[in-house]
């Protein structure tokens, strides 16, 4: 297994793994997923299998202070084999950020298991 950050090619892969997830928001529009992933402000990396996308997140950042893990998966065929935690140290540093919020509703005991501070949060649908 091997981490690196995001290129087009990895587009499908991550895409597939949405799809599995059941969330359309990414695979909807592969350009607008794409143009997500590249954004400025955006670190986005994978975890590979050989060639095949197995995991994968992206973060939002200021560059010094605050970063923001917008979504991350690893492939269900995957799961508790130290993935996540390995993409999470690859993506962070490379935020700049010295910490990083999220909301989760279904890892809970994954990001419980990482040196935090939990916080209440809420998401606003304009």
């Amino acid at each position: 297994m091997t981490v690196t950050q995001y290129q087009e090619t990895h587009l499908p892969g991550i895409l597939a793994i949405c799809e599995a997830e059941n969330w359309p928001s990414l695979p909807a529009d592969p350009a607008r997923a794409h143009a997500v992933f590249t954004a400025p402000g955006v670190t986005t990396v994978v975890a590979l299998d050989g060639d095949q996308v197995i995991g994968f997140a992206y973060l939002l950042s200021d560059g010094l202070i605050q970063a923001y893990l917008a979504q991350m998966a690893v492939h269900s065929a995957y799961r508790r084999k130290g993935i996540g935690r390995a993409i999470l140290e690859y993506a962070t540093p490379l935020t700049g950020a010295q910490r990083v919020d999220l909301i989760t509703d279904t890892a809970e005991d994954f990001y419980a298991s990482l040196e935090h501070r939990t916080f209440s949060g809420f998401r606003i649908y304009p």
